[in-house]
């Protein structure tokens, strides 16, 4: 059974929570009571009126250590409440449940009051993912909250590293466990915009897929009729699939990943697009020089990296990186052509992505014009700064 901890902060962290940040750092904590294990209750107690400030969840784990539910009223973490926030997520995320799509992040963390889990749906099977172990002992509660709400055969869980070091039923809990129905195949066939798309659930990357981009996925699609398109860091095809419904002439994913061009060949195939489709597996900088020197020429460009800026002290470098992509890019986008570059580094602002772009741009004398800059899809609402991560750009060449 939890035990109860009241907690007093230093200034700084207890202004935080009464702002609404849902996060108390280790070092934000003046006084607890007693040693705590993971998931014991955190009281926090204002302290100059030493009355209840808020609710959260102890983790002594993580540099994070505690992860606030409630500010200003108590509360009974129970099904009920988890049913309820679950409830209110899932009311958010209607409109695209109406677009012939079926795959979903349902929840997303603290910005959705509940810290550190994650809820994606694909099709009829649900993805758990813990980035904290706060969560275990209610992992019951979350999958009956999930069966309350809609009707899924099956909900897979998934840990981060450091939760699947931790965890303390490793038979039950651990990293593509099945904790409810049945799963006939790790490979789930999910729709998206009406076009179709796996995800391994058991053992791919994140929960199988990446959701976050799916409304720019959607945009290639209206972008591309008639045009050559590259997809570099093309991962599964999520937008090669896209440009070539679209009616792109042409479509060529690069990615280093052999394994990761197969699931986009796979993708392309289970649309019957393979026809103008083809596939280069070779590092992003060497393949758009082969590309370059070969005299080739592209009308639509996505450049789609994964994050260069896990840290702090990574965001110089990754900067540089980014620049080094737009140049490479230029070369091979043709006049009136359009160049979509993407950040998911969430270390690197929105004003420092698109500042180091347009520099490159610049400095290459290419006119543009900017169409179009987005961030996040409705179903990865941002409620605190730090889960802003994703930025993306449309830049035509005039």
């Amino acid at each position: 059974m939890s035990k109860k901890l009241a907690v007093k902060l230093r200034p700084a962290a207890e202004k935080a929570v009464k702002q609404g940040h849902p996060w108390v750092w280790e070092s934000g904590i003046e006084k607890i009571t007693h040693g705590g294990d993971c998931g014991d209750a955190a009281i926090i107690f204002d302290k100059r009126k030493n009355k209840f400030l808020a609710f959260g969840l102890y983790d002594p784990a993580s540099p994070i250590a505690i992860k606030v539910l409630s500010v200003g009223k108590s509360m009974n973490l129970d099904e009920a409440w988890i049913t309820e926030k679950l409830e209110e997520a899932h009311i958010k995320r209607q409109p695209l449940l109406e677009t012939n799509t079926n795959s979903y992040r349902w929840i997303y963390g603290e910005n959705d009051g509940l810290p550190m889990l994650i809820i994606d749906v694909y099709d009829n099977v649900a993805v758990v993912k813990l980035y904290s172990l706060i969560w275990e002992a209610h992992i019951h509660s979350v999958v009956n909250a999930i069966n309350a709400i809609t009707e899924v055969k099956a909900v897979v869980l998934r840990l981060s590293r450091l939760t699947a070091q931790h965890t303390a039923d490793k038979e039950l809990h651990h990293d593509g466990a099945v904790i409810y129905g049945q799963l006939k195949s790790p490979v789930i066939i999910f729709t998206e915009y009406g076009l179709r798309f796996t995800a391994d659930v058991v053992s791919g990357h994140k929960t199988g897929y990446f959701l976050d981009h799916r409304h720019n996925r959607y945009k290639i699609s209206h972008l591309s009729k008639g045009r050559r398109v590259l997809d570099i860091f093309s991962y599964a095809g999520g937008f090669s699939v896209h440009a070539l419904a679209g009616g792109a002439k042409s479509v060529t994913s690069l990615d280093i990943s052999k394994q990761a061009l197969e699931m986009a060949k796979e993708n392309v195939k289970l649309n019957k697009l393979t026809a103008r489709h083809k596939v280069m597996a070779i590092d992003a900088f060497k393949g758009m020089e082969e590309l370059y020197k070969a005299g080739r020429k592209f009308e639509l460009i996505i450049v789609d990296p994964p994050s260069f800026a896990k840290k702090a002290e990574e965001n110089a470098r990754a900067l540089k990186s980014y620049k080094r992509l737009t140049q490479y890019a230029s070369h091979l986008i043709t006049k009136g052509g359009i160049l979509v570059m993407a950040s998911c580094s969430s270390r690197v602002s929105k004003q420092e992505f698109f500042e180091a772009v347009e520099s490159v741009l610049q400095e290459e004398e290419i006119r543009y014009e900017v169409i179009e800059k987005t961030d996040h899809d409705i179903d990865h609402p941002i409620k605190i700064v730090e889960s802003a991560y994703l930025k993306c750009g449309y830049y035509k060449v005039l």
